[in-house]
């Protein structure tokens, strides 16, 4: 399974970024799905992570800004980013693990420069 993440860029304070992931390859039934981010010098931390049904949970930073969505048919996902910072730059990574077996994937990353 591949992931393949898109959508980053550089973009000035205020505006919005979408990204997607997509998932391509051998495919059993993915599970939760999330978007994480590494910022320089710092952990990678989970952003948005959603459910196969439909739940969400948000890290408090990303609460009211982001909105993470997905569709199970195509198995993408995506991240709507409005109101971006300074500090939401970094590297953000997809990730996704299967529903019945213990396999967890990592997209490569795309990158976001916000801009003050």
């Amino acid at each position: 399974v591949q992931l393949q993440a898109s959508g980053g860029g550089l973009v000035q304070a205020g505006g919005s970024l979408r990204l997607s992931c997509a998932a391509s390859g051998s495919i059993f039934i993915i599970g939760v799905m999330g978007w994480y981010r590494q910022a320089p010098g710092k952990q990678r931390e989970l952003v948005a992570g959603i459910t196969r049904g439909g739940d969400t949970n948000y890290a408090d930073s990303a609460k009211g800004r982001f909105t993470i969505s997905r569709e199970n048919a195509n198995n993408t996902m995506w991240l709507q980013m409005n109101s971006l910072k300074p500090d939401d730059t970094a590297i953000y990574y997809c990730n996704a693990a299967e529903l019945f077996r213990p396999k967890v994937y990592w997209g490569q990353g795309t990158e976001v420069t916000v801009s003050s």
